[in-house]
C-alpha cells in the first residue's frame, strides 16, 4: 500500500494475508480496505490514524498495511526512523535468527544449512521440530549441538505438534542442549498445561500462532510462558504489537518480533518493531530470501544483524526500480 500527502511524502505498508498464519483472507482484506480508504482520503495522517483506531476493522493484515503506511508518514514528518518514533531509545540494528527449516534429512543437508548460517554471522538458529519421533529428533539435536561453536543456540518451533506427555518428554530431553527457546509445543495449549511445561524447561517456551486463542491479560497474569512471538501482520499492525509487548514486559514476559511471509515493506515494519522493543533477543526478520522477487529493497543483513537505515526517516522502504 502507498499513501501520499499533498507535500509529496509517501508512506508504505504491506498487506500479506495468510489465513494459515492467523490473518484474514485476501478477499476480506480487499473488502475492508475498499470500505475504509474513502473515509481517509483528504485527512492528515494523524487524523486518518484516529479514524482507523475507531473503525471496526476486522482484517489484521489489511489493518497492518494501512497503519504502517500512516506511521511511515508520521515518522517522516517527525524526522525520525519509525523505531525511534515508537521508542526514542531504539537501536537501529537488531539481532536476527537464521531460518533453517526442518530438523530432518530432506533437501539440503542440515550441516550445510548450519554452516551457511554460521558463516553469515547468525548465533541463533531456528529449526522446525515435531515432524519425526521424539527420540529421533533428540538424537539429531544432540548431534547438531556437537557441531555448534560456543555462544550459538537453537530456537525450536514445534508448531503445536505434541500432547502434554510427548512435549514433557521432549523438553526433558533438551536439558543439556543449548536451546534458546521452544515455540508452540502443545497441540491443545491451555494455561495450566503450559505452566507445567514451562516449569520443566530451563529456557523460555513461546506462543506464536496460538496467541490469539487466549485472553492476553489472563495469559500474562498467569505467566503461562516466558515469551510471546509478535507478528504485526497477525496482530493488526506495529502499534498493537508494541502495546502488547509493553504489557508483557510489566509481567516479566519477553517478546520477539517476526514476519509471516512479507514483502520488504512488511519485513521493515517487523524490524522497526523489533528495534523499538530494544532487547537483546534475536528476531524473526531474516525472511526476505524466501521470496523469488520482491516489491522493494530488503533490509540489509550484516553479521547476523538487520540494519535500519539511519539516514532514511519513517519505514525506510525503497521500491524496486522497474
Amino acid at each position: 500500500m502507498r499513501l501520499a500527502t499533498a507535500a509529496g511524502l509517501r508512506g508504505y505498508g504491506d498487506c500479506a494475508p495468510l489465513p494459515a498464519a492467523g490473518t484474514e483472507t485476501p478477499e476480506l482484506a480487499l473488502a475492508q480496505l475498499n470500505a475504509l480508504l474513502p473515509l481517509l482520503c483528504g485527512s492528515n495522517p494523524q487524523t486518518a490514524l484516529g479514524v482507523l483506531d475507531e473503525s471496526a476493522f476486522r482484517a489484521p493484515a489489511a489493518r497492518c498495511a494501512l497503519e504502517s503506511a500512516l506511521l511511515d508518514l508520521l515518522a517522516q514528518q517527525a524526522g525520525l526512523p519509525l523505531a525511534r518514533w515508537l521508542n526514542p531509545e531504539a537501536p537501529l540494528s537488531v539481532r536476527a535468527n537464521a531460518m533453517l527449516g526442518g530438523l530432518d534429512e530432506q533437501g539440503e543437508p542440515l550441516a550445510a544449512r548450519v554452516g551457511a548460517a554460521l558463516a553469515a554471522g547468525f548465533s541463533v538458529l531456528k529449526l522446525k521440530v515435531g515432524m519425526a519421533a521424539t527420540e529421533v529428533e533428540l538424537t539429531r539435536l544432540r548431534r547438531l549441538a556437537g557441531m555448534l561453536p560456543a555462544g550459538v543456540s537453537l530456537r525450536l518451533d514445534a508448531n503445536g505438534a505434541w500432547g502434554l506427555a510427548q512435549a514433557r518428554s521432549f523438553v526433558e530431553g533438551l536439558s543439556d542442549l543449548p536451546i534458546e527457546s521452544l515455540e508452540e509445543p502443545l497441540a491443545q495449549p491451555e494455561i495450566g498445561l503450559l505452566q507445567q511445561l514451562q516449569g520443566l524447561a530451563a529456557f523460555p517456551l513461546a506462543l506464536d500462532e496460538s496467541l490469539a486463542q487466549f485472553d492476553t491479560a489472563t495469559l500474562l497474569a498467569e505467566v503461562a510462558v516466558r515469551r510471546l512471538v509478535l507478528k504485526p501482520m497477525v496482530l493488526g499492525g506495529v502499534r498493537p504489537a508494541y502495546a502488547l509487548a509493553r504489557r508483557a514486559a510489566l509481567a516479566g514476559v519477553e517478546c520477539v518480533a517476526t514476519t509471516t511471509v512479507d514483502s520488504a515493506a512488511g519485513v521493515l515494519a517487523a524490524a522497526h518493531l523489533a528495534a523499538a522493543l530494544d532487547n537483546v533477543l534475536a528476531h524473526g526478520v531474516a525472511t526476505s530470501s524466501w521470496l523469488l522477487s520482491d516489491v522493494g529493497n530488503a533490509p540489509l543483513l550484516e553479521s547476523g544483524r538487520m540494519l535500519l537505515n539511519s539516514h532514511r526517516y519513517g519505514l525506510g522502504f525503497q521500491a524496486q526500480s522497474a
